[in-house]
Parts: C-alpha cells; sequence; structure tokens
C-alpha cells in the first residue's frame, strides 16, 4: 500500500511519468508516442500515437490470462424474479456476436450507435460490443420521453438504435418501442436499423426493413474480432441530464478512460481481481458507465447488474439480500438510496437477516452526503462509509478517501482530498486564491487527469467555453465549497444553490446539514426564494422517517430553531414544510432547480429526468400558495 501523499505530488508534478506508468495497467496493440499531448492546449489529449480495445481489456485479456471460467457479471432482478450470470468466456461469446451482428447492420469504426434501454445484460452487452469494433455508443437513460430521445438522435446520428420493448419500474410496466418509434418520427437523422430486445412483459411492435429482433440477428452473425482503434478515439457520448435545446454530449476517449478506470478500481476501491463490485446505479448515468460496466471488467473483477430499488422491491432489506447472496465486496450507490432505507427501516433490522460478513466498503456520490446518513450507515453497517465527488464530465472520482492507498481518517461531510491527477483549488469571487476554511469556487488546474470528457460531441468551442474559459488554465466545476486546515475537501453543492440573504452569502447545504441532524428527519433540501426586503431567504422541506407521528407544525418549529441556535439568525430561516416526498431525477438527485422556479412563480418545464412528476406537482400549493 502506497503514500497517498507521495502519489498525489508525483501526479500533479509528473503527470507524464505518473500516467506512463498507469498506462502499464492496460494491453496496447502500439504503445503511445508520448503519454500527453499538449500542443493544443487547452485542448489537451492522452496517450496520442497508442493503439488498443476497451473491450479486449474489459473481456479478452482476462480470458486469454486463463480467467475465462471466473464470473464477469451478475444480472440481479428482483422487478422480474430473475437471476443470471456470466462468466468471462460466456460474456465474450455474447459481445463478439453482438457486435457481429452491428457489423453486418453496417455499423463500422467511428459509426455512432445509441442505446436506450433498461437493466438488463444486453444493455451492457451493446456498450461492449459498441467498443469490440470501434463504434461510438451513446445510452440514453431508458424511459426518457419521446422529444429528448430524439435530440439525441439528432445530435449523434446514430446508424443504429438498440432498444428493449420495455422496462420495469417496481410495479409497472413501461413500453420503451412506442416512445422510440416517436423519437425517430420526430427526429431528422433517421438510424437505418433498430435492434430489439423483446422482453416477456411487453412484446414490441416491429417495423419491417427496419426493426430486427435481438435473439434473430445475434444468433445468425459471426463473432466479430477486435479492432485497434486510436486511444484518442472516442469510445462514448453521454448527453448530460436536464439540457435545453441542442444536447451537450460528453465525449470520453478510449485510452485515457481505459487507464484511470484501471488504476482507480484498485487504488480507490481497494477492488481485485475476482472480487464482487456493485454499482447500484443505471446504465444510462455515468457511474453506470463507469462502474457497472467499465471498471469493474478492465480489473478483472465481478459486476453486479441491478434491475431493483433499494426499497420496495420488495423492501428495505432489498441492499443486504444482493451484497449477502453475491458476496459483494464494495458497494457504490447514491446518497439518497440510503436516506429511503433509514426512512423505512431507521433501526436497521433488515440487515441482521443476512449475512454481510464479505462486505467491507460503501462508497457513496452523486449528491452532497449529508453527515446524519453518513452516521446512520457506519453505524449500522461498521464498515467505512466513503463520501467521494465526481461529475459526468470528469468520469470517474475527482476526490475520495482512497482505500487503496493509505485511508485517511473520516470526517462526515467532505469527500476527503482531492485524487492523484486532479489539481483541485479554491478561488474567491475575485479570483484569489482561498485560505482554509474560506468558501469559494472549486476549480481543477489544467490538464485533467486521463478518463475527464476530451469535448463535447460537435462543438468544441461549446466545451471551451462551458468548462474552460472562466479562468485560462483551469476547469470549471461549477461546485463551490473550501478546503479545511487539514487539506480536507468540502464540497458545498453548485454554485447557483449559494444564496445571498441581505448581503450575506450563505449554502443551502450547511442549513440542510443541520436541519437532517434532527432525529425526526429522514431526508430534507433548503432553496433560496425571492424576498422582497432580503433578496432571498431559505426555504426548507423535511421529509420524516417512517413512524414518526409527532405533530407536523411541531417538528418544523423545532427545525426552525435548530438552524437559528447553530447557524444564526442571519440564516433567516423562518419556514420549513414537513413534506411525504422530494421531487428527484431518476438518478436520485433533488430536483432543487425546479422546486425554486415554483416558489418564485417562473414558469419553467418540468426536467425530462424526474423521476417522480406527481411529487413535484403536489408541492406546487405547498410552494407557492397563491399558484
Amino acid at each position: 500500500m502506497g503514500s497517498y501523499r507521495d502519489a498525489w505530488r508525483r501526479s500533479v508534478e509528473d503527470p507524464e511519468g505518473f500516467w506512463g506508468e498507469a498506462a502499464k495497467g492496460i494491453s496496447w496493440y502500439r504503445q503511445p508516442d508520448r503519454t500527453l499531448d499538449d500542443s493544443r492546449a487547452p485542448m489537451y489529449r492522452w496517450f496520442p500515437g497508442g493503439e488498443m480495445n476497451t473491450c479486449y481489456n474489459a473481456i479478452d485479456r482476462h480470458v486469454e490470462a486463463g480467467r475465462g471460467a471466473q464470473l464477469a457479471l451478475i444480472y440481479d432482478s428482483p422487478v422480474t424474479d430473475t437471476k443470471q450470470t456470466f462468466t468471462y468466456d460466456q460474456l465474450l461469446d455474447e459481445v463478439s456476436r453482438f457486435a457481429g451482428a452491428l457489423r453486418d447492420l453496417g455499423v463500422g469504426r467511428g459509426d455512432r450507435v445509441v442505446i436506450y434501454m433498461p437493466m438488463i445484460p444486453q444493455a451492457l452487452m451493446a456498450m461492449l460490443a459498441c467498443a469490440r469494433i470501434g463504434a461510438i455508443h451513446s445510452v440514453v437513460f431508458g424511459g426518457f420521453a419521446a422529444h429528448e430521445l430524439a435530440m439525441r438522435i439528432d445530435d449523434a446520428a446514430p446508424t443504429v438504435v438498440v432498444s428493449a420493448s420495455c422496462g420495469i419500474e417496481v410495479n409497472r410496466v413501461i413500453e420503451y418501442k412506442p416512445l422510440l418509434d416517436a423519437a425517430i418520427d420526430e427526429a431528422t437523422n433517421k438510424p437505418r436499423a433498430c435492434v430489439i430486445v423483446q422482453r416477456p412483459e411487453a412484446t414490441a411492435t416491429m417495423v419491417p426493413g427496419r426493426d430486427h429482433d435481438w435473439d434473430e440477428v445475434t444468433s445468425a452473425a459471426a463473432p466479430a474480432p477486435c479492432e485497434s482503434v486510436a486511444a484518442t478515439d472516442p469510445l462514448y457520448i453521454l448527453y448530460t441530464s436536464g439540457t435545453t435545446g441542442r444536447p451537450k454530449g460528453v465525449v470520453r476517449d478510449n485510452g485515457g478512460h481505459a487507464v484511470a478506470l484501471h488504476w482507480s478500481m484498485s487504488n480507490i476501491y481497494d477492488t481485485a481481481p475476482g472480487e464482487v463490485f456493485w454499482a447500484a446505479s443505471d446504465v444510462g448515468w455515468v457511474v453506470g458507465h463507469s462502474y457497472i460496466v467499465y471498471a469493474p471488467l478492465l480489473a478483472g473483477s465481478t459486476s453486479v447488474l441491478y434491475e431493483g430499488k433499494p426499497v420496495g422491491t420488495p423492501d428495505a432489506g432489498a441492499f443486504w439480500r444482493v451484497i449477502s447472496e453475491w458476496g459483494v465486496k464494495t458497494l457504490f450507490t447514491a446518497p439518497t438510496g440510503f436516506r429511503a432505507i433509514k426512512r423505512d427501516d431507521p433501526d436497521g433490522t433488515h440487515m441482521a437477516r443476512y449475512d454481510l460478513s464479505k462486505f467491507r466498503y460503501l462508497f457513496l456520490a452523486g449528491e452532497r452526503l449529508d453527515p446524519e446518513t453518513y452516521q446512520w450507515a457506519s453505524d449500522h453497517l461498521g464498515v467505512p462509509v466513503i463520501d467521494h465527488w465526481w461529475q459526468t464530465e470528469t468520469g470517474w472520482p475527482v476526490a475520495a478517501n482512497l482505500m487503496g492507498l493509505d485511508p485517511l481518517p473520516i470526517k462526515p461531510g467532505s469527500p476527503t482530498v482531492p485524487v492523484p491527477g486532479f489539481n483541485v483549488q479554491i478561488v474567491t469571487e475575485t479570483g484569489e486564491p482561498a485560505a482554509a476554511d474560506a468558501e469559494g469556487l472549486i476549480l481543477i488546474k489544467l490538464p485533467l487527469p486521463p478518463g475527464c470528457m476530451s469535448g463535447v460531441w460537435g462543438d468544441e468551442q461549446k466545451y471551451i467555453d462551458t468548462y474552460l474559459s472562466h479562468t485560462p488554465g483551469y476547469y470549471l466545476t461549477g461546485d463551490g465549497g473550501h478546503f479545511d486546515e487539514d487539506g480536507y475537501l468540502f464540497v458545498m453543492g453548485r454554485v447557483d444553490d449559494v444564496i445571498n440573504v441581505a448581503g450575506h452569502r450563505l449554502s443551502t447545504g450547511q442549513i440542510e446539514e443541520i436541519i437532517a441532524s434532527h432525529p425526526a428527519v429522514a431526508e430534507c433540501a433548503v432553496i433560496g426564494v425571492t424576498d422582497t426586503l432580503k433578496g432571498q431567504v431559505p426555504r426548507g422541506l423535511a421529509v420524516l422517517k417512517s413512524g414518526v407521528t409527532r405533530d407536523h407544525d411541531e417538528v418544523a418549529a423545532e427545525l426552525v430553531q435548530l438552524v437559528r441556535d447553530q447557524l444564526g439568525a442571519v440564516a433567516s430561516l423562518r419556514q420549513v414544510d414537513i413534506v411525504d416526498a422530494l421531487p428527484k431525477t431518476r438518478s436520485g438527485k433533488v430536483l432543487r432547480k425546479s422546486m425554486r422556479a415554483i416558489a418564485d412563480g417562473v414558469d419553467m418545464p418540468v426536467p425530462s429526468t424526474i423521476d417522480n412528476p406527481a411529487v413535484l406537482d403536489a408541492l406546487r400549493p405547498v410552494l407557492n400558495p397563491g399558484s
């Protein structure tokens, strides 16, 4: 186990040496000419001249090393009562055959394939099959509305779309094919063909000549070999959620992506070949790309693909059942999932039903981890609970407690320290370096390490304008926070979640932290709403734990007083509403911006990523009684 401080220092002082060594962890058809190309800064490129294949590194090389009989993928679907496993040998056969089917449909190197699928093994296989033949995949979250899908089809201009007849959400079936048909009708760029997985829960109506059955095209295809691609060639496009107008497609390259994710599995997640890693996310989000599909397989580990929820499939013990049954060592999920478990099972009674002896780490990311949820998970699980922070654009963690190096003491509320490769800096509004404990804008000094976005699909200038022009030589994260005196990073949320109350800048995350510490609160959100006197004032919403029967007005008054006691009268928090649920995206992020717009009476479209529109509708009269 190496020293974190030494690794981080070397990564920023000698990035070429550091990442050149890390690149030895993957297999190359042709070694890179050099580690870093800075000739077109700020458009840096990693491993120029190198040739490799991501699918080969994720599957073939493990089979060639004699580990084909090891489990590669576990599919666990409580919503369909299905469990299925695939060894590396079996996965190689499935992926190479579907790659052959794509090739037969006219897909070649550099062509795009849009994947619009639920959490089934074919989604992962389609991604890897694209990588195998050098095609660029773009996964669109299953169940997105037709218009959102159409925009992404138009932007990516795919040769083929891969989809399924339906997705399943706990107790309802969502038919995908009518949405796909409507999206193609709306899109200007029509795909040449569609491949559809027919699920027993719904049968899709096929368009003759255009639509093909997955099983039929796969069984008729010859296995396709791996294509050698440039390290700098795109692997995938992933559109950021909630975009308006032309979608913003984050582009990830092949070489840097494979090097970074392979490095992260051992150094951040302490997960070795053959060990079971579970990212409880969705392949439509960056977490699913990085830590369901690519990183575990690049490392030779076993990945869990879960089609279910933390609660309701069937109960709040769902996660413990999967961990116990499959011997999961490391779980990575979003804090919102654990808040749901904590709400339904505040005493953790479900845990006692399962053998969690192989479970070693819980990693949480996707939104801010409140100390209350951290403490609950830590107390009940008795394993390290690791908060870590990253973005769709970075593709892997910017800050974490690195379990594979020398783990540091945990500070609740902090994702600990910058990961090697990320030179994180805090600057004030005037652009000066911020002192310890002083809030500021979080920037990352260029070049970003391998694995981060290499651009925006089809629009290099948009990439520069959005991320690189704010402070020349730095990447703009859009988040605010501070370092403490020990060098721990605290991420307080998006910059637009900082409110200005009569000239005082306050973080809504800081207020949420206080409200969440109340023993009756399961989860909460704080938004800044317009106030004629103070400019903005905070407004709180709280969901109570299951079984709490206290008077809501009494609890709300306690929450207001708690914030006043811990933050002071300057917070000006006078209203906390007790609600049944908070509106969230399908990836679990609370829709604070939408709630803020409703409270201010601003007409704003409901984001396409919303998971529960009825929850947002129910909050309208609460947030804006006059609406």
